[in-house]
């Protein structure tokens, strides 16, 4: 633990420092994510995106004729560090900061950031409430938690499926997709019947795994972090649960890890995702294999794609600001329109969010061993294999 902890620290100063001759020559950006703590798995693949997007934006001229640098401050997964992270970040005078993963961190840090009238550009957090109703220094690239819900209830609508079951955490990432799957099944006209919401900590879901058995619903949605995700695929082949589909609303089921540590428990499981390298946006094929190169062969998730797309667009409206006062970079962020690898970034107000961009979701499927793209038509969709017909 010890060493990977030291690699980690080396990894982050290596970063923060890698473009800096001088303090003088250098714009700094802050960046607050989990390089420590339980959502560690999801900080590692942000700082291999912070990586692949700072030597981009420099090899390309860098922000306002410097170098780009990014100071990288860990929350270690705990909601008081987050904010004792935010708090240096201010000090230190950043123009904007990158804002994580986790929901629950990132609203208490995007919410103290915006009362010191610093920008704060979310990365990967999905929960709607940090846009929705929103703020003027809150900007998100990424889709929102019911964006999640919708392409996967998209799928059950498209399948005809009549009924449908709820596994969820009770974190905010998790509350937000699973209520607003209830919302859309409710406009879908499938049956919710079973919605069951578990606290942190839980490791045997075989309970509610038997009494959703006994109903027999054609989907299974499921939300939850990494370690859970694991846990609930091989308990549900363990009691037979057998639905028309399993599907995992992103986070813990999209991770390359899911499926290696899930072994054949994970076939057939559907999951949302907001990026894949299938996606036809220019630079794509590129941009995966040099963020898998940053992971040192590792597959990379979505949150990785989202890490470097955040850094191109502070690069940009550092730019277009043409200063880094505060308040010229957040009216900035408001004009800022750009293609990324990851896809357009900008920045609009609909139904309900503010500084939102509105992104589409896309599906992939576990087959025979590998994440596969399965919806929608722009990404050459595999056809879906079901658990039974």
């Amino acid at each position: 633990m010890r060493t990977s902890l030291k690699k980690t620290a080396l990894f982050t100063l290596a970063l923060t420092l890698a473009a800096s001759a001088s303090a003088q020559d250098t714009i700094k950006v802050g960046a607050i994510t989990s390089v420590t703590g339980r959502f560690a798995e999801f900080g590692k693949m942000q700082l291999a995106g912070f990586k692949v997007g700072v030597a981009e934006v420099n090899k390309n001229g860098g922000v306002l004729g410097k170098k780009l640098e990014l100071i990288i401050e860990d929350n270690a997964s705990d909601v008081n560090k987050g904010l004792a992270a935010a708090e240096r970040l201010v000090n230190a005078g950043v123009p904007l900061v990158l804002n994580e993963y986790s929901s629950s961190l990132v609203k208490a840090q995007a919410q103290y950031l915006a009362r010191q009238k610093v920008p704060n550009l979310v990365i990967t957090s999905s929960g709607d409430d940090i846009t929705k109703p929103g703020n003027d220094y809150i900007f998100r690239l990424n889709q929102p938690a019911s964006a999640y819900a919708r392409v996967i209830l998209d799928i059950f609508k498209a399948n005809k499926f009549k009924s449908m079951a709820i596994i969820a955490g009770t974190g905010a990432f998790e509350k937000s997709v699973a209520d607003a799957a209830n919302s859309i099944a409710k406009e879908y006209g499938i049956t919710v019947m079973e919605d069951q919401r578990y606290d942190k900590g839980l490791t045997d879901f075989r309970p509610v795994l038997n009494r959703i058995k006994a109903k027999n619903p054609d989907g299974i949605l499921m939300v939850s972090y990494a370690e859970d995700s694991v846990a609930l695929m091989r308990q549900a082949r363990e009691v037979g649960v057998k639905p028309r589909l399993f599907a995992g609303g992103a986070a813990g089921f999209a991770l390359p890890s899911f499926v290696k540590d899930s072994g054949a428990a994970a076939e057939n499981v559907v999951t949302a995702t907001a990026w894949i390298p299938q996606l036809r946006y220019p630079g794509t094929q590129k941009l995966n294999v040099d963020l898998k190169k940053a992971l040192g062969g590792e597959d990379p998730s979505y949150h990785a794609a989202q890490a470097y797309a955040g850094v191109l667009t502070a690069a940009a409206a550092i730019n277009k600001a043409g200063s880094v006062d505060r308040e010229k970079v957040r009216a900035a962020l408001g004009t800022v329109n750009i293609q990324t690898a990851f896809g357009p970034i900008q920045f609009k107000d609909y139904d309900g969010f503010k500084n939102q961009n509105p992104l589409e979701m896309v599906a992939q499927q576990v087959q025979k061993g590998a994440f596969v793209p399965v919806y929608p038509k722009s990404v050459i969709p595999r056809a879906l294999t079901f658990e039974r017909k």
